[in-house]
């Protein structure tokens, strides 16, 4: 796939874990689990805004396009 999840990396960054990360975006840790591994076909844009918001970052330091 060459839409690489770094979510793994950010959430280290901001020594945030996948617990913490759930109960802030609201989302199912099988969810976000699915989504950091990079098994996720989509994301919502509400998903991500959350996402983004709860790790001060912008969606591209979350996606990557390696072509």
């Amino acid at each position: 796939m060459p839409i690489i999840v770094n979510l793994d990396v950010m959430m280290a960054k901001r020594k945030m874990s996948l617990n913490e990360l759930s109960e802030k975006v609201d989302l199912t840790l099988s969810n976000l689990s699915i989504l950091k591994t990079g098994k996720a076909k989509a994301i919502r844009f509400s998903t991500l805004e959350a996402i983004c918001n709860a790790l001060d970052c912008q969606p591209g330091d979350i996606l990557e396009f390696v072509g």
